[in-house]
């Protein structure tokens, strides 16, 4: 089954000296990097900066606070890191400019929410096995406060910040999974990569229920063992399908189970957005789908023969027993 692919965004808040320790790493001024021994020296090069600092992170940041007029306490944040990537399988076959052309679309995320004159630099590291980008900004407030609290907040603000950072990510790369559970007072996300997956079941299934209804006196014999070889192959995948679906049953059983009102509402929907590019309204249409295909890999399940099924079955158990 294809891998969740996940935007990532963490936060990290500085006070005092470890700013300048950020800055070596991040700004790559260290000649060894001991404690990360993922960095490639021989591929710094590849680092790029899509915001340049225009001076030592602590200097900036003192500077920044003056000239907002800040007040600040000994143990004031002054400096807040943003770590942002994806999961691995995300960058896979990517293009340099599609990996830039994705930090970008993160660095337009946090301007939305944080003035750019208080970031201090937005570099992205290609020398290390996943890119990332390391955002440094200094957390004064839209009203002139150095607050990290008010910016970051508690558990449910950074919930927030997760929630919109995936949506802001996700119009462009659909493929994007949400990294934390969806808000309270909105339907979970199905996965796009569950949908691809139940189109290839079902495929998988029809191969193996017309096997079975081609068969006659003269091919029975052939026509079994390459249906029992199918389903050995099948079952691990099904299980697997059923086990990530059952995370979304309240979002699916939402739907109407009707073939003929679930046909009525494709339809329908189809004939929309023709009219609209609503996200609502593709939602929609790609939950019903996702309906219709598991209820069709129901029903092509029912239509194997039970002894086919415990061949299959008798057969896998002994295969796992092997690799026991």
């Amino acid at each position: 089954m294809q891998k969740a692919q996940y935007g990532i965004l963490r936060f990290a808040k500085y006070k005092g000296p470890e700013i300048s320790n950020i800055e070596a790493h991040n700004e790559r001024k260290k000649e060894k990097y001991a404690s990360n021994p993922d960095i490639d020296n021989s591929r710094g090069n590849l680092n790029y900066h899509l915001i340049e600092p225009v001076g030592k992170y602590r200097a900036e940041s003192k500077r920044l606070i003056e000239e907002y007029g800040c007040w600040t306490r000994k143990d004031s944040v002054r400096v807040v890191e943003v770590l942002i990537t994806a999961t691995p399988e995300f960058f896979k076959g990517k293009k340099k400019s599609e990996i830039r052309a994705y930090f970008q679309t993160a660095l337009e995320f946090i301007k939305k929410y944080q003035d750019s004159e208080t970031i201090l630099s937005a570099v992205v590291h290609m020398d290390e096995k996943t890119p990332h980008m390391h955002l440094s900004f200094v957390p004064i407030t839209q009203d002139g406060r150095l607050c990290a609290k008010e910016i970051l907040g508690n558990k449910k603000k950074l919930t927030w910040w997760q929630d919109e950072f995936w949506k802001h990510m996700v119009e462009k790369y659909p493929d994007l999974e949400r990294g934390e559970a969806a808000s309270m007072t909105g339907r979970e996300h199905i996965p796009p990569r569950l949908f691809k997956e139940a189109a290839h079941l079902t495929r998988q299934a029809k191969q193996i229920t017309d096997l079975l209804e081609s068969t006659n006196i003269f091919n029975a014999g052939k026509n079994t063992d390459k249906a029992v070889e199918l389903l050995q192959k099948f079952f691990p995948a099904i299980e697997n399908f059923q086990t990530q679906v059952r995370k979304y049953d309240k979002t699916i059983s939402s739907l109407k189970s009707d073939n003929v009102s679930l046909k009525r509402q494709t339809q329908d929907l189809s004939r929309q957005v023709k009219e609209a590019t609503s996200s609502s309204i593709r939602k929609k249409m790609d939950d019903a789908r996702l309906r219709a295909d598991y209820e069709n890999l129901q029903k092509l399940m029912g239509r194997i023969p039970p002894e086919i099924l415990e061949l299959a079955k008798r057969g896998q158990l002994t295969h796992s027993d092997r690799e026991r």
